[in-house]
């Protein structure tokens, strides 16, 4: 790699650190193709992406950088999961994790804030920004339809009393 290839990849790994709400730092050491070729999947399934990146490069490309913090992770075999959502990347290194024990998640940044193992384990916990969306949507539509119902039951009654003095009247 000449120098000008590696000044756009540290370029790149620049905007990756800067505009990811998550990134997360794991050993891939073991992974086949095809096993690198699902994560890939599932990441871009998320909405995030994963990146291979020569160490030294990473280490350039975050200084300066809110995640900074990072840089001691970045050691032997490491591959970066990054997402602009805050909560996708970690969910996906973790479902990840559970299922290939050759993926080994050392930690990673949520913006400023350095993330441990545990830290990225909390987040991937976390409801993500679609599932947040869709809680605060059915909680503003909730009031709406208790009013709806609470106005329709009046009429709703007098219709049955009305019904029910209709049969006694007929019988």
């Amino acid at each position: 790699m000449d120098r000008a290839q590696k000044e756009k990849v540290v370029e790149e790994l620049g905007q990756i650190f800067e505009s990811s709400g998550v990134v997360v730092v794991s050993h891939y050491v073991g992974l086949t193709v095809a096993e690198m070729q699902d994560l890939r999947a599932r990441a871009r399934e998320a909405g995030g992406s994963v990146r291979v990146a020569k160490n030294r490069l990473a280490k350039i490309a975050l200084e300066g950088k809110p995640c900074e913090s990072i840089t001691s992770l970045l050691t032997g075999m490491t591959v970066l999961t990054y997402s602009e959502d805050p909560v996708a990347a970690a969910k996906v290194a973790e479902d990840f994790a559970k299922e290939n024990k050759k993926f080994e998640i050392l930690g990673g940044a949520m913006g400023e804030n350095a993330l441990d193992r545990a830290g990225v384990q909390a987040v991937s916990k976390m409801p993500s920004r679609e599932e947040l969306i869709a809680t605060i949507a059915g909680m503003i539509g909730a009031p709406a339809s208790n009013i709806a119902g609470a106005i329709g039951a009046p009429a709703s009654n007098i219709a049955s009393i009305l019904s029910t003095i209709e049969d006694k009247a007929a019988a």
